[in-house]
Order: C-alpha cells, then structure tokens, then sequence
C-alpha cells in the first residue's frame, strides 16, 4: 500500500496546528469566587520578576486579560469589594483566577495608628472603614452627610458655625480630624465645620472611637477621625467629573485627572459647591441655612520604588458664607449684610521607607493655614449698591496657622513576638488678628512617644496571633501648660477563630486652643469670648469591644459590641459670664460620659445586604470637686440600612434611617450646671444608582430626609451663644430630591 499522499496530508495538517498553536493568545480570566461569574473591569498588574517592569491592564466585561508578558512576572488582580490576589504568572500561560469576595469588608487595610498598613481585623485598635463604595451608595458630598447615619454620632447644625459632630457624649477639640495623617485646623467655637471637608477626592474614611493621645496627642479624646485621599495606583492616566444637584438649592461640580508614569505620579483636581440658601419659612432676607458657595483645589506628586515612598501634595479651600441683615429704614430700602469668607490652605510632604529586617521609617512636615475675614456690607435695595462699611467693628480677619513635623520608627515582623514604634511630634500653632489677645498669641507642643506590641501566643501558623499587648508613652512639653505623662495600654484576644476581644485605656491630655483662650467671636447671631486663665483636660478613659464575624458560603453574618467609660477633669464649655448676651469658655471640674453601642451585619452574596446599629450614651458633670455629680442623662441612637444590588443591570438600590432619641447637653451658667434637651426625631433618606457604558458612567438619584425633618424643639438651658435661645435646634433644610451624575475614564499602557 503507498503511504506517500497519506503522510503528506497528515503532515501538513501537523504543521497548521503547530501553526495555529503558536497564533492562539494567551489569557488571563478573572471569576468571581462564589458565583463563578466574570469579574469585569478588575485592575491587573504584571510586574517582571528580573527587570521590575510594570504593565497594568483591565479586564473586559467577559473577566479576561491578554498575557502579553515576555517573562516571568507576578501578577497582582484588585477590584473594589474583592480581596487582592497576587501569585506568579508566566510567558504564554493561560489560566484562572479565583477573586474572593470581601462580603464582610474585613480585609480592608488601614494605616490610622498603625505601625505599618494593616487588615483591620487585624488591628489591635477597632477601627470602622467607611469606603468608597459606601460614600458612593450614600451620595455623599461632604462630611455631614456621610457621618449623620452613624449610630455612635450625632451631627447638628448652626446656621452661621455649620455642622458639627459628637463621639461617646463628647465633641469640639475632642475629636481630632486628620487628613492623611495631617491635622485639619480652621475650627469655630471649638468644632470644624463638616461641610467643609469635601469628598470629591476622598478614597475612604478610618474612623477610632475613644482616646488616641498617645499617638495622635492633643483633641484626640474622643476619637480620630482620618480622610483618605484618592491616589491613582494602577491606571496609565485617570480622568472623573462629577456633578450633583439637590433641588433646595445645591449645585456642585468638581473634576479630577490623574497620570503615573513608571516610578512617577501626578494628580490635579478641583471644583465648586453651590448652595442658595434656605429658611423653613421664607419670611424675610435672613436665612435659617446661609448661602454658600466654596471652591476647592488639590494636587499631589508622588515617586515610589521599592524602598522609598515620596508624596509631595498641596490642597487649597475658599467658601463665601452670606449672611443678610434684616431690612432697615423708613421704607425698608437699605440692610447691613455680613460676609464671611473663609480660606484654608495647606502644602505637606512624607517619606516612607522600607528598611532592612522588617524596619519602617515615615517623615511628614506640613504647614496649614486658616483664615476667616469678615466684612459688613451696607446694601441700598433700591439702587442695589454695595458698600464696605469702613468703621473697625465692622471688619475684621482672623489667622491660623499650624506648623506640624512627624517622625516614627518601626519595626514590624508579624512572625516575632516584639515590634515597636518610637517617634516624634511637633505641633506650633499661632494665631493673629484684633480679636485675638494683643493681635498675635502661639502655642507649640512638643512630644515624643513609644509603644511596644507584644504577641505572646500563637496558634499554628506564626501569622496566627491569638493575644496581643500594646503599652504606650507619651512625653509633651507645652509652652503654656504643663503636661503630664500620657500612657495608655491596648489588648487585643482572639478568643477563638471568629471571635475577637478589644480592651484600652488611656491617661488624655488637652490643652485649650489659641480660640478658647484668646479669641473674641462676635456676629448677629454669637458672642463668645475666649478665656486665657482656663486649664488643661486631663481624662481617664477606657474602652471595650467584642467582635464577632462568620463567612459561610454566599451568607455572612456580623456583631459588634462595644462599651465605654470617660472621666474628663477640667472639661472646657460655654457659660454666661453674667451678661445675658455674653458667654465664655469656662472649666467644669469633673465630666464623665458613658455608654454601650451594638453593631450587627447580615449579607447574602453579591446583593443583600442590612445593617443594623444601636446607642445608648450617658453624660453628667460637677462644678467642683466638692458638689454631687447629677445623675447620668441617657440618649438613644438606632439605625437601619438595607441595600440590594442587581449585578447585571448594574443598579443599587439603599436605604438609610436613623432615629435619635432624646439627647441632653450640660451648659454651664453663672457657675451653675443645668441641662438642655433636644427631642427625638427621625431622619431617612434613599438613594439608587445605575452603571452605564461598562460602569464609566453612574447616575444616582433619591430623596433625603424622607421625614421632612427641620427644627427640633429643644428645652431647659439658656439658648444664649447660638441663636439667641430660640428653642429649637437646627437639623436639616428639609425633604428634597437628589441627582448626581459620574464620569470615569481609564486608560492603561
């Protein structure tokens, strides 16, 4: 038989299919863990393991990624709500990936008091991350709005001053804002405006209940409160406008791009808020809500190698408040109007840097600076000319500024028993302005503290910590208090594999402000007078948390116990001095706050998802040491947040309900204590969003304040420094409807 046509055709057919072979692609493809669906838009790092070559890619919307690699490279896959998986990848090799999903969102990293960045279950500190994606689903713009729905925070409202929190019965200098480690400044009447922390640029929120002065030094009693900025860490170049409109008045819009080129970052982002202004009752020029409009700037640069990470980064903040007078004259023609503009601005750079043996060094320096200039306004409605009233009384301007350095050393090797951080901090702030004691008073604090952490026992895998111990110092030298010895100590217990126990006290130190102590704040609706002979808090303070968390299949389940105990000396709050329209920050001997908060979470993979949260906080206080402390006043906080999201269609639909009970607040007047309560109310609002063109575009829409909550009745005190007593508190403008459209684009090399 002649085999010769036979093997000739066999042999071609060899040959295309060795052909064919070679043509074929090699891809990488993404599933979703549980579900076994595609994960699209996930970021995909290929980084060669000779040559340090970085590529970056995106998945399509059916999970794959061409392998494109010419050599051996690890490959690192992320996307928002997924743990990130890194392993090894090589030339021509196609294969799976298994994303797993973060139903419980415990993965996440935090670096607020940490030694280096850290799992938040892993922290020996209870820290809550409020991410990106809830600021998304919230349809938040600032600070007010994404905080007022948490159970363990109560938000209020001051038509001149703004908005401003409270944290475990204590707010003002208690609670410390950071922005990536650097301290905000600029506050009125000791509390920072929450509408005017923006989160255009914001990546997430970490969030400490309870005492950090050991590492984060004075108004840290309360708690810490660290924004995350945005930084482009995948994508070739960045580019995102957003817009939003509420139809009370409010029309925003901000824009950000952002470029990496090898070892290099930039980043350049802006906008402008809008708001018209509102009164429940439209009666006269003189509005409840003032109007405001804000501009806004940030822009950084950042150079990272293996071993040393630089960020130089700047921002920049103008907001115009108004505030109209009533109408005067024989025709009501002519009103003395106040405007209140307010200016922050600030320039930082830090180093980290990656050391042999596990050891860690971070710089930051940053100036801030924070001014607030007030003119009156003469305005003739009849020819609707403007003109500054040229006397002193009417004009003023006010100067903050804050001069912080910081530096750690640490060393972190989670497979030994003992790691430590030592550092420094500097804080010089200085004020000027004819409301402030002889024009010009500054404050330095100096400080240098040590913590060691100390695991004893470990079960099975040396990763595997089951108790940790973290003992604190802190040495402060203040220029016009003397400060005592800062100590605090921290424990951590994992019970058993799901459960984990949380213990901490701290010895707190605060000194007054150049605010408290020097500044004279007078406006239509204030009259506050700083005090130079008040004294230094000092507390005592202790916290406990009992977490527990399990993850079966598609279904997780959450619950978060906590308690706590604050025993303050010296506290500083607002009392009349005997003038009915004059009031001054005084020392109340003894303030005690206490309370206990219980967090549950059930989700079901990838849509449902309810939170559940309760609060019940108690305060009292003494004058002296000589009189009987009052009794403990309670209040009561429960909130409710269902969501669902339908994957394919790319919608999500969130509910948001709070109630807040009854809450009572100490005021202080003539040396008498006394308090005033605010009633109950209830707050919801609902939002839903929809993905577009591969989710590059999202537009969100929804309802705040379903209740129509506005003024809440308040009773017993004096009403005097805010508002003149007019026996209501301010919560919100009101119902209205929200829309807010987003555009993103990625491009990658």
């Amino acid at each position: 038989m002649n085999k010769g046509p036979f093997s000739l055709v066999i042999g071609l057919l060899s040959l295309l299919a060795v052909a064919v072979g070679y043509g074929q692609k090699a891809f990488i493809k993404v599933i979703d863990q549980k579900n076994n669906e595609p994960v699209a838009f996930a970021h995909v790092c290929f980084e060669g393991l000779k040559t340090g070559s970085a590529k970056y890619s995106l998945t399509s919307i059916e999970g794959t990624v061409s392998n494109e690699i010419t050599e051996t490279s690890k490959i690192a896959v992320s996307y928002v709500g997924y743990t990130t998986y890194t392993d090894t990848v090589y030339p021509g090799q196609s294969t799976e990936i298994l994303l797993r999903p973060k139903v419980l969102n415990m993965d996440e990293v935090v670096i607020t008091a940490q030694y280096t960045p850290e799992r938040a279950d892993k922290s020996i500190y209870k820290v809550e991350v409020i991410n990106s994606r809830q600021i998304e689903q919230k349809a938040a713009t600032n600070m007010a709005d994404l905080l007022k729905d948490q159970s363990t925070m109560r938000v209020t409202q001051d038509g001149v001053l703004g908005t401003s929190l409270r944290i475990q019965g204590m707010s003002g200098e208690n609670v410390k804002f950071l922005q990536d480690g650097v301290p905000l400044i600029g506050r009125l009447n000791g509390n920072f405006d929450l509408n005017q922390i923006n989160l255009f640029n914001v990546d997430h929120v970490e969030v400490i209940e309870g005492p950090m002065s050991v590492i984060y030094g004075s108004n840290a009693l309360a708690g810490v409160i660290n924004i995350i900025t945005k930084e482009n860490k995948s994508s070739f170049l960045n580019a995102t406008v957003n817009a939003y409109a509420e139809s009370v008045g409010v029309c925003n819009f901000d824009a950000a791009a952002s470029l990496n080129h090898k070892k290099h970052g930039f980043s350049v982002d802006g906008g402008r808020n809008f708001f018209g202004g509102y009164s429940p009752v439209d009666t006269s020029r003189s509005q409840t809500f003032k109007p405001r409009r804000q501009y806004f700037f940030d822009g950084y640069y950042t150079f990272t190698s293996d071993f040393v990470k630089l960020k130089v980064a700047g921002d920049y903040f103008n907001e115009l408040l108004v505030d109209n007078g009533p109408l005067r004259g024989p025709y009501y023609e002519t009103a003395f109007d106040n405007h209140f503009t307010t200016t922050r601005y600030s320039g930082r750079a830090d180093a980290s840097f990656k050391l042999p043996k596990h050891n860690f060094v971070n710089l930051l320096g940053s100036w801030s600076g924070y001014n607030r200039v007030r003119e009156t306004i003469y305005k003739d409605l009849t020819t609707l000319s403007e003109n500054v009233v040229p006397q002193s009384w009417a004009q003023d301007t006010t100067t903050i500024t804050n001069l912080v350095a910081r530096g750690t050393f640490a060393k972190s090797n989670p497979v030994q028993k003992f790691n430590y951080q030592a550092g420094f901090d500097i804080s010089i702030e200085r004020g000027t302005g004819k409301k402030i004691l002889d024009n010009e008073q500054q404050i330095g604090d100096y400080a240098a503290f040590v913590s060691l952490k100390w695991d004893p026992v470990r079960v099975g895998h040396p990763d595997r910590v089951v108790l940790s111990i973290q003992p604190g110092l802190r040495l402060i030298y203040n220029t016009k208090y003397a400060a005592p010895l800062v100590y605090a100590l921290s424990a951590k217990w994992n019970i058993v594999e799901p459960v984990n126990l949380r213990f901490s006290y701290s010895r707190g130190f605060r000194a007054p402000s150049i605010k408290e102590l020097y500044l004279v704040f007078v406006d239509v609706n204030h009259n506050v007078l700083g005090n130079p002979d008040l004294k230094a808090e000092k507390s005592n303070n202790f916290n406990l948390n009992l977490n527990w968390a399990k993850e079966q299949r598609k279904v997780a389940w959450s619950m978060d116990l906590s308690g706590f105990y604050n025993f303050i000396e010296n506290v500083i709050l607002l009392a009349q001095t005997g003038n009915s329209l004059e009031y001054s920050y005084q020392n109340v001997s003894r303030y005690k706050s206490a309370g206990v908060q219980l967090g549950c979470s059930y989700s079901v993979y990838p849509g449902f998802k309810l939170q559940v949260g309760f609060a019940e906080t108690g305060i009292t206080g003494s004058v002296d040491t000589d009189s009987a402390y009052q009794s403990f006043k309670w209040s009561t906080e429960v909130t409710i947040s269902p969501s669902y999201r339908f994957i394919k269609p790319d919608i999500t639909l969130s509910l948001y309900y709070k109630y807040s009970g009854k809450s009572p607040q100490l005021t202080f007047d003539e040396k008498v204590l006394s308090w005033q309560w605010i009633d109950a109310y209830n707050m919801m609002d609902f939002t839903a969003s929809k993905g577009f063109w591969n989710s590059r575009i999202r537009l969100s829409a929804g309802v705040k304040n379903i209740f129509n909550t506005t003024t809440i009745p308040s009773t017993g005190g004096g009403g005097g420094a805010h508002g003149g007593g007019s026996g209501g508190t301010n919560i919100s403008w009101g119902r209205t409807v929200f829309f807010k459209l987003t555009f993103q684009f990625n491009k990658y090399k």
